[in-house]
């Protein structure tokens, strides 16, 4: 039987190094839409937005919440440079339902001194990180 092809997946934030492992494929969350990449793809750089990455390997699924930064393809190699990035299986769920709760009742108040740009992004990745542990 042929060998399994794999790549390398590396995902790191400027604090750590969150998920390195070979994997089968993994769909990112780009500016410009979602990015599936399997081994042996072509070289590329992408910049990613809030999303999730998504990892299939031995017929399961990982979530990785992001908030945006960089992937590079190269050598059947994916490295996702993040601002921030956490596993489905680390995230505080209580401290990312507070933060969407904050996030909403600073837009909902709508005072001149609020900076609706940065409640919205706050907003975006408290429901990103909700998502990826199951729970929005």
């Amino acid at each position: 039987m042929a060998e399994e092809k794999l790549q390398r997946l590396e995902v790191v934030t400027p604090e750590k190094k969150t998920y390195s492992q070979d994997i089968r494929f993994v769909v990112l969350p780009g500016t410009e839409g979602e990015l599936g990449i399997l081994p042996e793809h072509a070289p590329l750089v992408t910049s990613l937005k809030t999303g999730l990455v998504r990892v299939q390997h031995e017929g399961k699924t990982l979530k990785i919440a992001v908030s945006g930064g960089f992937a590079e393809v190269r050598n059947s190699r994916v490295t996702v440079l993040a601002n921030a990035a956490e596993r489905e299986d680390q995230i505080d769920v209580q401290r990312a339902q507070a933060a969407k709760e904050r996030a909403e009742q600073r837009l909902a108040s709508g005072g001149s001194d609020i900076d609706v740009v940065r409640a919205e992004a706050a907003l975006k990745r408290a429901l990103n990180r909700l998502k990826a542990a199951g729970q929005a």
